[in-house]
């Protein structure tokens, strides 16, 4: 892809709005913003934690799913990979003799 040629002087129509934006004065909330926001937070009481109430501290979810995948894979149990057929010539094939 070709780029395309720049204007001249847009790096100065650049520079000159980034200067009027840092002149403007800085947003501020609208009056008695926290205090509404305190008086919503008070008005919902906190629910009481169920079983499961430590699935809400999970911020991310799929990391114990992976986990949980990756310990079932390596638990050795044989339930992800069954166990793999011996080898004919293996002195564990072998017969006893008497």
């Amino acid at each position: 892809m070709s780029k395309p040629p720049l204007r001249p002087g847009s790096d100065e129509e650049w520079e000159a709005l980034l200067h009027q934006l840092r002149q403007l004065p800085p947003a501020q909330p609208r009056p008695f913003f926290y205090a509404r926001v305190r008086a919503r937070l008070a008005a919902h009481p906190a629910r009481p934690a169920a079983w499961y109430g430590w699935l809400d501290s999970v911020r991310r979810p799929a990391y114990v799913a992976l986990l949980g995948l990756l310990g079932l894979a390596m638990s050795g149990d044989g339930v992800v990979l069954p166990p793999a057929a011996p080898h004919p010539a293996s002195p564990a094939n072998r017969p006893l003799a008497h």
